[in-house]
């Protein structure tokens, strides 16, 4: 007997006779009796094809049967199972923390006690609408639709469900406006970076702002997340060759991986950037090559990402700029070095770290194209030359009229 697909049963002749049996979502094995085998010049019995339909039409008979008996899951109950699967799979907690916040916030709350079984399209897009009404961003939409459509896919595989409803639903388009893309010009940046706390300040309010300033000018220099610079150690900067070398993150109390494949990569420093990170080397009391490079001066400790934005805000506050996410400091390099007509646009996804290059697009716009002000200026210019060779050819054709009338 052939090997079969998981979950497609197994059919088996014995003694003149076909039988089958299968695996049910509840986790017992029934064994049915398919039909007779079909003989050789004989027309009584199943051939082996006609065997595998009839088995298909047995399991999925006795499915409904089985379905009848028992109440569907929840979300809530079904999300359990789903944050169980992911951390047996090795998930980041990140990733299982952020699939929780979407089941209970806002999948759980909508659908209630509803069982899984009872949702189709229809209650699936009155879903997608709400998140809408209430101001979701598309991006957030997007997000808590891709965690339904997981809980979807773990209720079809464990076949509580027949199909995804999400499959079909449409979703609304990222945003990838400039409305939704912030950052800080060079005027303001160098203002951020030039406002530090009063002179009164505490002594270690001081010393935080010697160590994230140097991390806000890193940010905005090199485009690198906040995770990854919370989990940037000295061993990590290549001083001679002037790169910072990206292979881990700290989110959510945790050092893991980057963000994505992509993400594990080599930024070139600039000078200035490469000055500020030797000096707070030289002032730190935490420098050594396994030592964290924006640690809590405190304690040499990763800093509390919650705080870090406080500050943030409170230095962008002081120095009278635009209220931007620490976020934006990486869209500051992004905008910049495509403004700088400078860097391919297929080396800025590099530096990045960007999985997919139409991430790399949103800053396109910022980038100048090879002569096109010269060729608008072109299409606009006077033209004279060309305004005298008409004129001279109207001349010339009233001429050539007039000389043949007479």
């Amino acid at each position: 007997m052939s090997k079969r697909g998981y979950g497609s049963g197994a059919l088996y002749e014995k003694d003149g006779v076909w039988y089958g049996r299968w695996h049910t979502a509840s986790g017992s094995r029934p064994h049915r009796r398919v039909g007779l085998a079909r003989r050789p010049g004989s027309r009584d019995g199943f051939t082996r094809s006609q065997a595998e339909r009839e088995l298909r039409r047995l399991m999925d008979a006795d499915e409904v049967v089985r379905s009848k008996d028992r109440a569907a899951p929840t979300f809530a109950e079904l999300g359990a199972m789903l944050e169980a699967r992911l951390q047996s799979l090795g998930r980041k907690r990140s990733t299982i923390e952020t699939v929780e916040s979407h089941i209970r916030i806002h999948i759980a709350p909508w659908f209630g006690e509803l069982g899984v079984d009872q949702i189709d399209e229809a209650k699936v897009e009155a879903f997608v609408a709400a998140l809408g009404r209430t101001g979701r961003s598309s991006k957030t939409v997007r997000n808590v639709m891709g965690t339904l459509h997981s809980l979807f896919e773990l209720a079809r595989r464990r076949k509580i469900v027949r199909a995804n409803p999400c499959q079909l639903v449409e979703l609304p388009k990222a945003d990838t406006s400039d409305a939704a893309m912030r950052f800080l010009d060079q005027a303001d940046l160098e203002a951020l970076l030039r406002t530090a706390p009063r002179a009164d300040a505490s002594g270690a309010q001081q010393a935080w702002w010697r160590v994230e300033r140097v991390m806000y000018l890193t940010a905005a220099m090199t485009g690198m997340r906040q995770g990854e610079l919370l989990a940037l150690r000295w061993a990590d900067i290549d001083w001679p060759a002037q790169k910072v070398r990206v292979h881990a993150n700290y989110v959510r109390g945790e050092f893991g991986s980057p963000k994505s494949r992509r993400s594990v990569r080599a930024i070139p420093l600039g000078r200035r950037v490469v000055a500020e990170l030797d000096a707070l080397q030289r002032d730190s009391p935490w420098n050594a090559d396994g030592d964290l490079v924006f640690a809590n001066p405190q304690s040499g400790r990763p800093m509390d990402r919650s705080k870090v934005l406080k500050r943030f805000k409170a230095a962008c506050k002081r120095a009278a700029v635009k209220q931007v996410r620490f976020h934006d400091l990486r869209h500051t390099f992004g905008t910049r070095i495509a403004g700088s007509g400078e860097v391919p646009m297929r080396t800025l996804q590099e530096w990045m770290g960007h999985r997919d290059f139409k991430t790399t697009q949103i800053y396109a716009d910022y980038q100048p194209g090879a002569r096109e002000a010269e060729m608008v200026d072109a299409a606009f210019e006077p033209r004279e030359s060309m305004d005298q060779f008409v004129d001279q050819s109207e001349h010339n054709w009233d001429q050539l009229r007039g000389s043949e009338t007479q």
